[in-house]
């Protein structure tokens, strides 16, 4: 419950004020607020057991005190004094803090917390200052250029609504400007708004700009106090245009480049190193004595190899500041034969040539889909992995730019050429019919089956690489079937079929497709085979010869044995014997 206090609350505190005390051991308490935030002041005393009531209350410049808050301690009511910069903006808490809302400048007060027994009055006062942060600093009314040699108004720079009032400083590239006469000239000034109390800060800059001041930012800061200490805000930066006059002037070609070839527009520009630059200059080309008069800019068209020479510009009113520049034109000439678009039939020859006409030695690069290839192209019997983008690409060595390029795009057609292969799943419940085909443009198949049968999945086609590709069908047949595999593209419409045997009835298999990577190993195992084939029959010679050699070695042998014995009988059956073994 809150309410004003009355007559008879002032009547009693009255009559307890003169013995009031300053509790032992409580100094001066400061608190610090934003504006516009919440003041939070505790009381900073301990409740007596035999309190009355706690009561707020703040001093005047003079020191005459203003009651704003009373608490009873047995009705735990609150009641609020009416004092119009104060209205609806206190709360007095059960432990008798003082909170103050939307805190203004004129809340920097000093508080006193009173605690009210029957025999006391106990004090604890509180010093409430409140800080407001300025707006970011900005340079205003700056100047449009600053001129060498002439003491010139930079800007303003300016910070609104600051309590307690700062500090402006000014920098040039990020270091502090100091006074200096003739130099840089300060003047500063503050002013506080009579009903917010806040302050502006202006801070008016003068300065003497040299080239060095070229693209130099210039900025300032704000330094200020808050709640928290001194802090500091830096404004943006602003870069201003130095004026001075032309000492120099310079030639350039544009585009920038190393190289000019034939065909290219370029643009002379003649530039005076004053600001601001002039407006108009003479432009001298190769072979012609008089000037031609134009703006800062002369654009030449389609050079040529005969437009190589000095080009050279001056100013209008002062002809002997004149700059120049040399400008080679380098041509390069290709010839791709043939090129742009080529159809060939799989099979066929196609002689490619690509002659280079160029100001120097020129460099040759061919391409195969954006793949660089070791030597130029050459097409014997064409097939369809030869079908692609080729590029003939040449530059000039030692000149930056200079490239051209012709392209040929090469098809390869073929009719389409179909073979069908056929396998058993080794469960024995389906077979595989693969139709392999081979043609370009990609042809389309399409199966058909003759005779009963269940498709046990759907068609199947691999990736159309080199002109290959291949559809495969999975059927599980109850009875002989055929099955035919059609492909068509715009050149032709190939057809072939396959007797496929029921599933109960064996078959021999077909090999599927090889493709030339897998025939190439293939070959090799081959070529292994044979090898060791032949290996194994010419050691089966050579021991069959050694056996020869031994056998008849044993013969002479026997032989001379039977002469010593002398029995003639025994020699003819050993003869007869030798000749059945070499039989």
């Amino acid at each position: 419950m809150e309410s004003k206090a009355g007559p008879s609350c002032r009547l009693v505190f009255c009559l307890l004020i003169s013995a009031a005390v300053l509790r032992p051991g409580l100094g001066w308490y400061t608190v610090n607020s934003a504006y516009g935030d919440t003041i939070i002041m505790p009381c900073r005393l301990d409740v007596p057991q035999n309190l009355m009531f706690g009561k707020w209350k703040y001093e005047k410049p003079d020191g005459s005190p203003v009651f704003i808050a009373f608490r009873s301690s047995t009705k735990k009511s609150v009641q609020y004094d009416d004092v119009p910069e104060y209205r609806d903006r206190l709360s007095l808490s059960e432990n008798y803090t003082l909170s103050i809302s939307n805190a203004r400048i004129s809340d920097e007060k000093r508080f006193v917390c009173m605690l009210v027994t029957e025999d006391n009055v106990f004090e604890a006062p509180t010093i409430v200052k409140v800080f407001k942060q300025p707006s970011k600093p900005e340079i205003v009314s700056q100047a449009p250029f600053l001129e060498t040699e002439q003491l010139k108004k930079l800007g303003d720079c300016i910070s609104k609504d600051s309590y307690p009032d700062g500090n402006i400083t000014w920098y040039r590239n990020g270091k502090v400007l100091q006074p200096l006469e003739g130099v840089v000239v300060l003047i500063f000034k503050k002013q506080m708004d009579p009903v917010t109390q806040l302050y502006t800060m202006t801070s008016s800059l003068e300065y003497k700009a040299t080239k060095a001041d070229i693209q130099m930012p210039f900025t300032c800061s704000v330094t200020y106090y808050g709640p928290s200490g001194q802090k500091t805000l830096q404004s943006e930066q602003a870069i201003f245009d130095i004026y001075y006059p032309t000492e120099q002037v310079t030639i350039q070609v544009l585009p920038s480049k190393n190289a000019i070839k034939e065909g290219d527009n370029i643009t002379l520009k003649c530039l005076g190193n004053g600001n601001p630059p002039p407006e108009e200059f003479l432009f001298y080309l190769p072979g012609q004595p008089e000037g031609i008069r134009s703006s800062n800019t002369y654009m030449l068209t389609d050079m040529r190899r005969n437009a190589t020479g000095d080009y050279r510009c001056s100013l209008i009113d002062k002809k002997s500041m004149i700059a120049s520049t040399a400008i080679t034109v380098h041509y390069l000439d290709l010839s791709l034969n043939p090129s742009g678009e080529v159809t060939k039939q799989i099979g066929d020859a196609l002689p490619v040539s690509c002659t280079i006409s160029a100001s120097r030695n020129a460099t040759v690069v061919w391409m195969k889909d954006n793949i660089r290839l070791r030597s130029s192209p050459s097409f014997s019997s064409l097939h369809y992995q030869d079908a692609g983008n080729y590029v003939c690409e040449t530059a000039l060595q030692e000149v930056e730019g200079l490239k051209k390029r012709e392209s040929l795009t090469l098809i390869v057609e073929g009719k389409p050429q179909i073979k069908m292969t056929k396998k058993t799943d080794p469960s024995g419940l389906s077979k595989t019919i693969i139709c392999h085909v081979e043609g370009f443009p990609k042809p389309a198949i399409q199966w058909t089956i003759t005779g009963s049968g269940s498709v046990i999945n759907q068609t199947e086609e691999s990736p159309y690489i080199n002109g290959r590709y291949y559809s495969k069908i999975i059927i599980s047949p109850e009875e002989n079937v055929t099955l035919t595999c059609t492909a068509e593209n715009q050149l032709e419409r190939t057809v072939n079929s396959l007797n496929v045997s029921a599933i109960s009835i064996p078959e021999h298999d077909e090999a599927d497709e090889i493709s030339d990577e897998n025939r190439e190993k293939v070959n090799d195992q081959a070529k292994l085979i044979v090898g060791i084939v032949v290996g194994l029959l010419l050691a089966a010679l050579v021991a069959g010869v050694v056996y020869w050699l031994y056998m008849k070695k044993s013969k002479t042998a026997s032989k001379h044995v039977n002469k010593d014995l002398g029995n003639l009988e025994e020699n003819k059956k050993l003869e007869e014997n030798n000749h059945k073994t070499e039989a």
